[in-house]
This record gives structure tokens, sequence and C-alpha cells, in this order.
């Protein structure tokens, strides 16, 4: 027995279906429900019941309407033994699971356009269902139910109207003699049918058994869809329920005790973990010597990098600064206040929250806490194995408003690096903890723990406002120096043509940040770089490349099964479209496997297996582009084909011609209907649109045929699409270059 829904309301007001299967001859009933409380499903199981008899089990998932107390009651009361599904294996119940399938498909074809007839089309759909033999038991679902054939819509015809005599007592012990007969057969087929599936199932699988005190991974939903899953755990098995069920001891979850099938438990295996005791430097030794200086600088540079490191040992710390330049406020409005419960933590975690709390305290971060405020706090796995403390400020976000100050442009920042002939990086010790609160903020950002309720003195992460004031900060301090450094939120570079000026524009940028308060971790600072890793590039010595690590998981990226999968790849792939020619036209036919309305299990095809070896082949061949030299004459290319646009900008470098950067985009599907000539114009005046950084108040060079600009000239005053585009293009000067 389970419940299809919810589905859309229907004319009467009906949303869910009932289904209830049965499993010695396959016999479905399907119920229109307009709610699914367990007393509208006791009344319908008692008419159900009232034409078929009292069943001896039924089979149900762990649904709140099947576990409640009025379904207990119900069952007790007439004899029914209730079974019950293990946690997230809707395999134990695939006989009425493959059925919600095939009603499923049925009810999609046969329903109206407004989707409002489905249940009056109910019972014409278990009609026909009934009346169909089974693969597995050779007979109709009707037939071993009532003993006969039912006459159905090919029997009207047939008949021509001829009267069926009435049953009399002779007719009942003959329906009897054929069902004692047709019983072994269908047991027979049932058997047959059921190797044939144990066959197909044990091919792939892998008979596996636990022991008491296994220690085991879970393969349980993930919050943000049911339909993904994810291993947790380690968990200890208890006790084992059966031949493939568990129970497993969970700590820290809702229900500390749970049963488990076999397919959703891993056996867990320690691993031999390296410890890495990380602390502060032994007594005596100097923080700022952890600052890295480029190898490949001579010795006498070596040496005035070391000079500038020793001379500015205070700004050099491990230990966050605190600026007076800035304070975050939280504005909500009056009234509101957030509240939330806090998560139960793990008894073998309350150790680490303890020595977290503990350091915070130490450092001032955060101070005891008399506030109506909270937000509960998270432990989340780092790639190392250790766990980082987070607050979880989603409900306090939702109330406060939002600082939609715009955070710098990546492509912008990457073209001053570019040309630089010596960069250094500087990352400031805990970003956000050297920014104070304002006082009315404080008690806002309360959070609680086992060892009572504290609250920040400074920015914590995970405020949707904290990335603008960080940013706007940096901005207002950098913005002497904005010729020659440039941030990130709390990644710093500074670049210059040459040695001799370097040096002084390090020194001023880490004069700034003294007097500011701020800090920067030395272990993180690099002096003197020809070439740099910043913001996923690799910049410096005119070039600008992606960073290997980024290609090489790109490269390694397994094939997507799922919607999200494939959003992830084109994300990942899609931040270094500059380096890709054509992007969009080459990713068209992954693109199109995202739609809203695709299904979530892709479609793998050819096609798409050809646009997703390409897109890896394209930034696995080391693409290298040149930094713009805004001296020099830029170089338009546009195209157009028929799914999408492209451009390429670049330079004379010497005798060659040299990419600065690829542009795409997908035509929208009005834009595919467009003729050829139209589309290379739209192709003309998008590039220069978006180029317009690079190319407007300049001459550049154009090329592209002559015939859509010759065309746009001709119907400027014939179509209003065309006189915007041609009017578009009058500030920008160019020569056309065929």
């Amino acid at each position: 027995m389970d419940i299809v829904g919810p589905l859309e309301k229907s004319a009467r007001g009906h949303q869910s279906i009932l289904v209830v299967v049965d499993y010695a001859t396959r016999y479905p009933e399907a119920v229109p429900l307009r709610n699914t409380l367990s007393k509208t499903i006791a009344k319908e199981l008692i008419q159900i019941f009232s034409r078929v008899g009292i069943p001896k089990e039924i089979l149900t998932d762990q649904g709140t309407p099947f576990v409640s107390k009025l379904m207990k009651d119900l069952c007790t009361l007439l004899r029914i033994r209730a079974l019950r599904t293990s946690v997230y294996h809707p395999q134990t119940d695939g006989l009425v699971e493959r059925f919600n399938r095939t009603l499923k498909s049925m009810l999609k074809k046969v329903v109206s356009r407004d989707g409002k007839d489905w249940d009056m089309l109910l019972p014409y759909l278990m009609f026909a269902v009934r009346e169909v033999p089974q693969a597995s038991t050779g007979f109709s679902p009707f037939e071993l139910l009532y003993g006969r054939n039912p006459r159905g819509i090919l029997d009207l015809a047939k008949e021509a109207w001829e009267e069926q005599p009435n049953l009399g007592r002779n007719v009942v012990y003959h329906v009897r003699d054929r069902i004692a007969r047709v019983t072994p057969i269908v047991w027979e087929h049932l058997e047959k049918a059921q190797e044939a599936q144990q066959v197909y199932y044990n091919r792939r699988a892998t008979a596996r058994k636990f022991q008491v005190g296994d220690r085991v991974m879970v393969l349980v939903p993930m919050v943000e869809s049911k339909l993904l899953a994810q291993l947790q755990g380690p968990y200890e098995i208890i006790e084992a329920v059966g031949e493939v069920n568990y129970k497993v001891r969970q700590s820290g979850w809702r229900k500390p005790e749970q049963v488990y099938h076999v397919n959703l438990l891993k056996l867990w295996r320690d691993r031999e973990v390296a410890l890495v005791v990380l602390g502060p430097p032994p007594q005596g030794e100097n923080p700022s010597r952890q600052v890295g200086i480029s190898p490949e600088l001579t010795p006498d540079k070596q040496a005035e990098a070391a000079d500038l490191i020793e001379q500015n040992q205070d700004v050099f710390s491990t230990e966050p600064g605190r600026t007076t330049e800035v304070y975050h406020d939280i504005i909500t409005d009056p009234g509101v206040k957030v509240h939330v419960k806090p998560y139960r933590i793990p008894e073998a975690k309350r150790k680490e929250v303890q020595a977290e709390v503990e350091k915070m305290l130490k450092l001032g971060v955060i101070e005891e806490s008399h506030s109506q405020w909270s937000s509960p706090i998270v432990m989340v796995p780092k790639p190392d194995g250790s766990r980082r403390f987070c607050n979880d400020f989603r409900k306090l976000n939702e109330v406060s408003k939002f600082d939609a100050y715009p955070m710098p442009r990546v492509d912008e920042l990457i073209d001053q690096l570019g040309k630089a002939r010596f960069l250094s990086t500087l990352d400031l010790t805990k970003g956000y903890w050297q920014i104070p609160l304002a006082p009315g903020a404080k008690e806002k950002t309360a959070f609680s723990t086992p060892e009572g309720l504290f609250q920040y003195t400074v920015l914590p992460f995970g405020l949707h406002g904290a990335p603008a004031t960080f940013q706007r900060l940096m901005d207002k301090l950098l913005r002497p120096h904005a010729k020659y450094a440039a941030a990130y939120l709390d990644d710093v570079v500074v670049h210059s043509p040459n040695w001799d000026t370097h040096i002084e524009k390090v020194e001023a940028v880490l004069e700034t940040l003294r007097r500011a308060g701020l800090t920067a971790n030395p272990a993180k600072c690099t002096i003197g770089l020809a070439e740099a890793k910043y913001l996923g590039y690799i910049v410096g010595r005119g070039v600008v490349r992606p960073q290997l690590n980024k290609v090489d998981a790109i490269q390694n990226w397994p094939r997507p099964t799922r919607k999200k999968q494939v959003r992830a790849f084109l994300g990942l792939v899609g931040y270094y479209r500059r380096f890709i020619p054509n992007f969009a036209s080459r990713a068209c036919p992954l693109t199109n496997l995202t739609r809203a309305r695709g299904p979530d299990i892709v479609k793998w095809t050819m096609e798409t297996e050809e646009a997703f070896k390409d897109l890896k082949n394209a930034l696995c061949g080391n693409p290298v582009l040149i930094a713009p030299d805004f001296k020099k004459e830029f170089i338009l290319q546009t195209d157009a084909s028929e799914v999408g646009l492209g451009a390429v900008l670049s330079q004379m470098v010497g005798e060659e011609e040299h990419p600065i950067l690829y542009l795409s985009r997908k035509l929208l599907p009005r834009e595919q209907n467009y003729a050829v000539v139209e589309r290379e114009c739209l192709a003309v005046k998008w590039a220069m649109e978006s180029l317009r950084y690079y190319l407007l108040g300049r001459k550049f060079t154009l090329v592209t045929d002559h015939a859509p600009l010759q065309w746009m000239h001709r119907n400027k005053d014939r179509n209003a699409r065309v006189t915007r585009r041609f009017l578009s293009l009058q500030p920008f000067r160019f020569l056309v270059q065929h």
C-alpha cells in the first residue's frame, strides 16, 4: 500500500491516490483522496475490505499516515499484521512502487490539458490494468481474484448483444474448480518470474554480511533533494534484524536507532592518518619569517625583500588585527527577533566545539551574551578530515537588509595584472574577524553552544552583508594605490613593471594596512613573483593561463548523470570560457540538458559526449592568452553560427596576432530564425557592446564581411530592430577589414 501525490488538484478536490495491490493476484485498487489523513485512508480501506475481504498482512513504507495511532488501532482490531519497509529503501515494496510508475504514466497519456479530470479516469484505467494478463503470473488480476475473465470492451463487440445466462450453483462449482486448477499454474509462473528477477539482480549485486559492532557508512538522502544521496557516518551496528536489515546506532540524530536495508550500508575502514599539529611558532621564532620570497629573484633583490619583511613584522602576523576604519551593522525591522532552536551536537564533537569557543574567547572574537537572539552552530567537515566551526545565520539573513555594494569584476582584475613584471600577494589573517561589529549588531549574532550563549564582537562568516562590508573597506584603503594594487575581498595583489618601484609600492600598501589596524597572514604572503596564482588564474609575464589544478579537475570530471551535475561542470568550465573559442556553440548540447522542463536524469547521447570531451580538451591543451596593452590597437573578429555567436579580441605582438580573450553566447530561439546576414549583424553589435571596456573611446579594427554592415546601412530606416543596432555602433571608431 502506498500514496501517490500530491498531484494537480482535480475539479472535485482530489490531490492524491491511495494505491493498494494484492501480492497474490496482482489486483490493484486506486482510490482518489482529498487529503492523506489517517482517518480518510482508514475509511477507504474499509470500503476495499468490504469487497475483497480482510488481508492478513499489509506492507507500507514509514509514511506518517501509515504509522499513526489510528492505523495501528485499525490493524489491531482487524488482526492485520502491519509490515514496514526499512528507511530509504523503496525496493522492499517494489510491487506497488512499480505500479505507481505505470499508473502515473497512463494518467499522463489520457488526462486533459488542464489536468483537472484525472480522478474521473481512474476507474477506466483500473479496468484496463485488471483485465491484462501479468507477465509474472500468466493470468489477469481479475481472473485470479474472481475465477473468470472480465467482460471487456472487445467482448461487447463480439457478443453482439447476446444475453448472458444466469449464474447457478453449477457455475459456482465450476468457478471453484477453475481456481483450483489455475492456482498451481500461477505459483509456477510466479516462481519462474522471481527466479529470473533474482538472476538479473544478482549479476551486479555483492552479498554482504555485517556483525554486531561493525562500523558502517549509511547512504541517506541529501538535504537539497530526496533524489540525491550521500554516505554519512561511521555508525555502529547493534542488531541484525532479519537477513537483509540491520539496526544502526546514530548518535546525535533525532532517532538514535534506525533499521536500514543492507543495500544502504557500506563497511567503514579506518585509514592511517598523519597528524600534523598546527600552532603558534616556537618561542623566539618570528612569524614574519614565514613570508615567501620568489626564488627567481637575484640575491640582491631577495635581500631587499627580506629587509622589507623585517621592517613590517607587525603587519605580518598570525593574529587577526582590529580596524577602526569601518564597523559592520546588521539592519533589521523593529520588533523582529530570530531565535532558532540549537541543533543537537554529538557527544564526540563537543570537545571540538568547546576548544573552538575557548580559542575565540581568548582572541576576543566572541563574548558571553544575554541576547534574545540565537542562531544554531554546525560543524562542517573540511577536506583534510577536520571540522570547521560555523554558524547557521540563514534565518538572520532573511530578516536583515541586503547590502548591494558591487564586487570587483574578476576579468578586469586579471587584465590589470597580466602585463606586470613583478607581483606580490598579501592574504589578510582571518579577514572578516578584523572588522568590528556595531554595538547594536552584536546581540543579533548570538549563538548557543553546550557551554552557553555567546555573541560575536567582530564580523562573523555567514552573514550575507559581510562580503560587501569587507570589499568596501578594501576599496577605501587601496584607493590611493589603485594604479598598482587591487583586492578581491582579503586577497590583495601589488603589481609593477620594474623592481625599483615594486618595493616602494608594496611598502606603501603595507603602511596603509598598518594604519588601518589590519594584519596579513605570513604563511600566505609572497613577495616578488614573476607569475602568481590569483582568483583561479596564473597571471604574469604578459600572459594569462588557467590554474593547473583547476584544469586537472576538469580533465578528471566524471560524466554527468543528473541535471545538477551538468550545471556544475558547465559552471567550472564556464569560468574559463575566455580561453575557449566559440564556447557557447560548443557547449550547446550540454546547455540544452539543463532546461527547466527537461528530466533530472539526463539523456546522454553521442552529441553530448563529443561536446563534453571537446570542452575538456579545449582547456587541457595549455591555452594561453596575452594581457591587453591599451597603448596598442585592438583587433575584433566576429562570427555567427546557427546556434551561437562568437568573437575574439586580439592584438599584434611583433609580426604575430595573439588572442586576449574569446567571447561567445548561445542564440535565443527567436534569434535562430534570423537570416544569416542578420545573425552576422547581431554578432557585431553584441561583441562591441560586450567589449566596450576595451573598445569604447579608441580606434580598433573590425574583421568581418562587409555584407552585414552594408545590409544594416540599407535597412536602417525600414526595420526598428535594425535601426537600434545601427545606432548602437555609432559611439565606436573602427576600420572594417575584409
